[in-house]
């Protein structure tokens, strides 16, 4: 086996110094990829948590939001039982009263409210205003007041659209006065409404509901 020329050796030396240059540079651009792919790593990891965070963010507003949206939803069907509770007792306690004319004792409620119309208002001349049922028993207690009292009260043939009792007005027109049963009723709602909020939150009321309507 005849030995390498000068030529052949001289181009195995340039070889060899590029396989190890190319060696080299691999090995570089392996150690370059391993950086960036710790660096992508550590990048992609920030990047998750922070996709993991707005996510938890977001899910702690939506809970939130559903949170204070039941609570509304609640408050509102609660004001909704509560308004449909009144109406309801409202209505029971109409049709109630609306036979108190039936009553013994209703003949004396009536010369009652006519007393206290005429105190209230300080008028001798009155207009006195009731529904058709009552009209004669009105007329009948104003007649025996005026003979009584010498005051001047005078029934108005028209009926007016109430329950019960007596509205009046001077007869010139600058007072009034409201004793209906309805006015009455109007004013129960207050104790009604705060009867129904306490029994929805569990407490006793104070006021009896049976509480007399004055």
């Amino acid at each position: 086996m005849s030995s390498s020329s000068p030529l052949e050796r001289t181009i195995d030396k340039v070889l060899s110094q590029k396989e190890s240059e190319l060696i080299s540079k691999i090995d570089s651009a392996y150690q370059e990829s391993l950086r960036n792919l710790d660096s992508s790593k550590s990048k992609l990891n920030s990047e998750y948590l922070a996709i993991i965070e707005n996510a938890r963010k977001q899910a702690e507003n939506l809970k939130r939001q559903i949170v204070g949206s039941s609570r509304l939803s609640a408050r509102n069907n609660q004001l909704i039982l509560i308004e449909d509770s009144v109406r309801t007792v409202f209505e029971m306690v109409r049709k109630r009263l609306s036979s108190l004319h039936k009553e013994p004792d209703y003949e004396k409620l009536m010369k009652q409210a006519l007393l206290n119309a005429f105190k209230e208002m300080g008028k001798n001349d009155l207009s006195i205003e009731c529904n058709k049922t009552d009209y004669s028993l009105v007329r009948k207690v104003a007649d025996s007041i005026n003979k009584e009292m010498g005051t001047k009260m005078v029934v108005a043939n028209k009926s007016i659209d109430i329950l019960g009792g007596i509205r009046v007005t001077s007869s010139d027109g600058t007072l009034s006065y409201d004793d209906s049963i309805d006015s009455r009723i109007e004013r129960l709602k207050p104790l009604i409404r705060k009867n129904i909020v306490q029994v929805l939150r569990g407490e006793r009321g104070r006021e009896s509901w049976s509480q007399k309507v004055e």
